[in-house]
């Protein structure tokens, strides 16, 4: 198992969080697609200059950002940086990458290299 927040936990976590002043010039969305087996579970993030809405909604986004469970859970346990994972496949994004850049301040630091 995992160590850390899970992915629900992480996304909770980030609504409660309601802002972020390290994203106050950011603006756009993104929709998580978690695939486990034939179940995908969805998570869709806006940010407004700063301020953090998350929903389980299925809707149009900026950025997509698609893979397996287990990557994110490592995303959200700090075991998985977010644009090495894209770079190596492992995540697959759609829209605009600059945006999964910013949003990756939001997620636990990897506590070491990828």
């Amino acid at each position: 198992m995992t160590a850390g927040p899970s992915i629900q936990e992480l996304f909770e976590a980030l609504a409660r969080r309601e802002y972020e002043p390290l994203l106050d010039k950011a603006v756009g969305s993104a929709r998580f697609d978690i695939v486990d087996g034939k179940r995908v579970e969805r998570w869709f993030v806006a940010i407004d200059k700063g301020h953090i809405r998350v929903s389980r909604k299925n809707t149009r986004a900026d950025t997509i950002v698609r893979g397996h469970r287990r990557s994110f859970e490592r995303a959200a346990a700090g075991q998985l940086n977010a644009m090495a994972a894209v770079l190596r496949g492992e995540l697959v994004i759609e829209g605009d990458a600059r945006f999964l850049v910013r949003l990756q301040r939001l997620f636990p630091r990897p506590s070491r290299r990828q």
